[in-house]
């Protein structure tokens, strides 16, 4: 219903007194200047009107046809043009509506036809807007309540499930880590409680808050904003409908909303770009990302260097560089870690192929479904798990990392698995994952730490726990099929260990292997397991081997001593790692932030992520402790015990992987080159050159191949201090 309200008269309540610093009442002949121009205010003598003091820094004359009501304070405005790529407009105030509003210097403000209590920086330009405003009581998208406000006026995030189990409070300087930790450890409530209050440590609520439109900022074009807070350097053109909303933006990484948009109850993070009829409502969108060509993003917080489009995506905690855009995909209640890529027809929903509103997926990193997949929840995957095109009835749970999946042969309701798929078919790919992620990083101020190695701790804890589940299926194979490995293995040690040895001994055993656990009813198939146990422990060697050469050069030391060893075993030891939002942290560090956080040590979520930066500090010292660990894990024995046979082993296994990952990089890019049917679209060699450019140019693999040759060189020498 409309209500009416009596206009009051010469009254300016609860303004801050710093507001008219440096500011003066109007003289008598700009008030005739402006009312000639046909501006009118709500009180005739126009003393609610403030303008600059500086002499020569007002100039009336640049108002035209508007009217103003409650307090006005204008900086300096003097006859000068802003431009904004092909728009000029000479700054001033024309054919608009003002209430409350406070500008910075040298703004433009045309065909405003309702602008209320907002606060506006220096150089904007404020053209063709139905309706600017901000109530006394707006949070800018914030989990926050005011004065007064009843609990159900907050506003939550129900992320990675439908029924708001693991809802979060958005926060404007959340991260992916804060969303991951705060809404997959439910089970303190005491916890939980505090990071309710560490989002609302800053909140003073009184109900005095007002819009900010911070400097150099273009809006144009565009219907309804409404309690938003808008940083520097945006630009906002053809916008549908703001709410409730915060939009982060510098002149570093501005940040650019366009046609058709609707955002509502939300974080814009810095140097986004949401274009074209995208949605966004309940969310949290991180740095660099792009939503875009009629998108849905609803209740959901989308990690940095992130791209959608076309699609829709409801309920989810999704890490750093995700990339979903076609039109026929969705994705619903799941937690997705990040540098996954989501195919078209992909229809990944809780309520759309299970009969509970409730389920769940949980991808690690590298989460790749084919085209036109869908999964029964609630599901899980390994690290860089890729699956093939199919439809999954049944729930999984997919412990081996660098997998592909497919359903069965020959009609079998059981799926297969080839474990290390990534590692023996497509080196290349697994390969440039890190050099891809990091030259689409365009963030300037790095907040989220991100780990774009695959090869990290996180993944290695994947492949020790791979490892020892081959084992345990092989012995369980031995035994039904009474291979003479399991005589006299009469203990669980005994059995284990005549399993390894089988897998050791007969690198050409052709059989498969059932594992119960990976789907539910049929199980799954393993297959080539003796070639991926194989692999799997060169790629735990390669790490290892790697990590502890990358410590030996930070100190310019060419080879490992027993000097460093001894300095590398006073560093903390971690064997549990866990990916918060993207920066691989171990578990213990986790639980000890928590102890800090229940305390009361740690107050603010700013001292949170000032404990994030600290763990990544830290992380190469835990990384190489942790590589030297699994070395000797894969022995059983301590490195000082390793004999000149075993290193001959180590050096054997880490070159092979060395000279696979190259080889099998220039492989794969070769038959683009060589193939028949990848030529046959050309006329010549030199077309084809122009079109996919010169093979031995190829930037990728000219680095890895300068690397590649310098790390086997380097391997030999990396051991022999521990030779003598």
């Amino acid at each position: 219903m409309v209500k009416v309200e009596q206009l009051a008269e010469n009254e300016i309540k609860n303004v801050p007194k710093n507001l008219f610093e440096g500011k003066r009442h109007l003289t008598a002949k700009e008030i005739e200047i402006l009312e000639k121009n046909l501006n009118h205010n709500s009180d005739p003598s126009w003393n609610n009107f403030y303008v600059d003091n500086e002499e020569g820094a007002f100039d009336p004359s640049l108002i035209h046809m508007s009217f103003f009501s409650g307090f006005i304070v204008l900086g300096k405005l003097k006859k000068l043009n802003l431009h904004f790529n092909d728009l000029i407009l000479e700054c001033g105030i024309r054919r608009s509506n003002l209430h409350d509003v406070v500008t910075g210097d040298d703004c433009v403000i045309r065909n405003v036809y309702y602008m209320d209590n907002y606060r506006i920086g220096n150089r904007v330009i404020i053209f063709n807007i139905q309706e600017l405003c901000c109530t006394k009581h707006s949070k800018f998208g914030n989990g926050i309540l005011k004065k007064g406000e009843p609990e159900e006026h907050r506003i939550w995030i129900g992320v990675a499930n439908e029924n708001d189990g693991r809802a979060i409070l958005p926060f404007e300087d959340m991260i992916p880590a804060d969303a991951y930790l705060w809404s997959h450890y439910r089970e303190d409530k005491k916890l939980l409680d505090k990071f309710k209050a560490l989002t609302e440590n800053e909140n003073s609520r009184e109900l005095d808050t007002y819009g900010i439109i911070g400097n150099d900022c273009v809006i144009k074009n565009s219907s309804i904003i409404k309690d938003t807070k808008i940083y520097d350097s945006a630009y906002i053109k053809g916008a549908f409908k703001l709410k409730n909303i915060t939009i982060l933006s510098s002149e570093e990484e501005p940040s650019q909303i366009g046609e058709g948009v609707e955002l509502v109850n939300g974080i814009l993070g810095y140097g986004c770009k949401v274009f074209y009829q995208a949605i966004a409502v309940r969310f949290v969108i991180g740095r660099n990302c792009q939503v875009k060509y009629g998108a849905r993003l609803l209740n959901s917080v989308l990690g940095d260097n992130s791209t959608v489009s076309c699609c829709e995506i409801l309920n989810n905690l999704i890490y750093p560089f995700h990339e979903q855009h076609h039109n026929s995909s969705f994705l619903i209640a799941t937690t997705v870690m990040g540098q996954s890529n989501i195919a078209a027809g992909a229809t990944i929903g809780s309520n759309h192929n299970s009969r509970s509103p409730d389920g769940e997926i949980f991808a690690k990193r590298g989460f790749w479904p084919g085209l036109c997949s869908d999964f029964k929840h609630n599901s899980r995957f390994a690290s860089f798990t890729l699956i093939s095109k199919g439809s999954y009835q049944y729930e999984l749970d997919i412990p081996y990392p660098f997998a592909l999946v497919a359903q069965g042969t020959n009609g079998s309701p059981k799926i297969t698995i080839i474990p290390a798929w990534w590692f023996m078919y497509d080196m290349f790919a697994i390969t440039r994952n890190k050099n891809k992620f990091l030259s689409r990083d365009k963030r300037v101020k790095k907040i989220q730490h991100i780990e774009t190695d695959p090869l990290a701790p996180d993944t290695m804890q994947e492949v020790i726990a791979a490892l020892d589940r081959l084992i345990f299926l092989t012995s369980e194979y031995l035994k039904k099929i009474g291979n003479d490995y399991m005589n006299g293995a009469d203990t669980p040690e005994k059995v284990y260990q005549a399993a390894k040895d089988f897998l050791h001994q007969n690198p050409q055993a052709d059989f498969t292997l059932d594992d119960p656990v990976c789907q539910k009813k049929y199980g799954a198939v393993i297959i080539k397991p003796v070639q991926s146990y194989k692999m799997y422990r060169k790629i735990v060697k390669y790490f290892a081997t790697r990590t502890l050469m990358e410590f030996c050069s930070s100190l310019n030391h060419e080879k490992l001593t027993f000097e460093l060893v001894d300095k590398i075993r006073q560093f903390p030891l971690f064997t549990e790692w866990e990916n918060a939002g993207g920066q691989i942290i171990p578990s213990n560090k986790i639980q000890e932030l928590f102890t800090n956080i229940k305390k009361g040590e740690i107050k603010s979520w700013k001292s949170v992520h000032q404990f994030y930066d600290q763990c990544q500090s830290e992380y190469e010292k835990y990384k190489v402790r942790y590589a030297l660990y699994l070395l000797e894990q894969l022995y059983s024995r301590p490195i000082e015990e390793f004999t000149v046979d075993v290193y001959r082993n180590v050096t054997e296994d880490v070159t092979i992987v060395a000279d696979d990952i190259y080889n099998a990089s220039l492989q794969s890019r070769e038959k683009d080159y060589t193939d028949y049917y990848r030529k046959m679209t050309y006329v010549s060699e030199r077309e084809m050159q122009n079109v996919i450019g010169i093979l031995d140019e190829n930037s990728f693999l000219c680095q890895l191949n300068s690397y590649t040759e310098k790390f086997k060189s380097d391997i030999f020498q990396i051991f022999l201090g521990l030779t003598k």
